[in-house]
């Protein structure tokens, strides 16, 4: 089993006072992203150690209204430890929430909302449904950032600006694929999963073209069969 320490120093962040974006996934070893339309099929008790240490750390926990409501995301809670540890550091006890959405079809009831232990933040456009965003206000604070669709580079900003600079993404695959079509990736976080699947599963990334970016290897380790890699952006 994982040791607690080691992880907190493998993925421990140097500088928190500089902005980055930190993508956390999992994939098999041919590159599916789920298992029956869920990345909950690929994980063990290890990935969720890794997991939870990345929410952990974060001032901000990032994901598209697509994987809320995918992966059945509800209240994000960190355990009692986790949140002493939190404090002991100076952060809040539980890291905010966003949820990114451009046309906000999303219930103001789903449990991402209703359950949540912090006021959760939603994503969006000015040219978004403004019946939705009324009533998704109630519920959210809303984060205007871009004119007909969300751009990452403002959305980041508007993060930055209400002192949330450590971003964790949880996904999806087209958030992901936006913002490394932004070039907004400084981190990826990626368990393989010890499996082969074939089948028509996604990847973890999905945009409208090819944008490479490259990444180096900053650490590599392994619990049993499965593999765990932080990349970062290179320089």
């Amino acid at each position: 089993m994982l040791n607690r320490d080691e992880l907190l120093e493998n993925y421990r962040i140097a500088d928190r006072t500089t902005p980055s974006v930190r993508m956390n996934f999992i994939a098999t070893l041919d590159g599916a992203a789920t298992r029956d339309g869920l990345s909950g099929g690929l994980n063990n008790a290890d990935d969720k150690k890794v997991f939870d240490t990345l929410r952990m750390l974060t001032d901000v926990i990032l994901v598209g209204a697509g994987t809320v409501r995918a992966e059945g995301y509800g209240s994000v809670r960190l355990e009692a430890a986790d949140a002493a540890w939190r404090v002991s550091q100076g952060l809040p006890e539980q890291p905010a929430l966003a949820i990114v959405s451009a046309r906000l079809e999303i219930d103001p009831g789903h449990p991402f909302f209703a359950e949540a232990v912090t006021r959760p933040l939603v994503v969006t456009h000015a040219a978004a449904p403004a019946e939705r965003r009324a009533a998704l206000a109630e519920v959210a604070d809303l984060v205007i950032a871009g004119e007909h669709t969300v751009d990452p580079r403002l959305m980041l900003a508007e993060l930055t600006e209400r002192g949330l600079r450590q971003v964790l993404c949880e996904g999806g695959p087209h958030l992901f694929g936006d913002l490394i079509a932004a070039d907004c990736v400084d981190e990826l976080c990626l368990s393989l999963s010890p499996a082969l699947d074939g089948g028509p599963a996604g990847r973890i990334a999905v945009s409208a073209a090819p944008t490479p970016r490259p990444m180096r290897l900053l650490h590599s380790f392994a619990a049993g069969d499965m593999l765990f890699l932080r990349y970062a952006r290179a320089r």
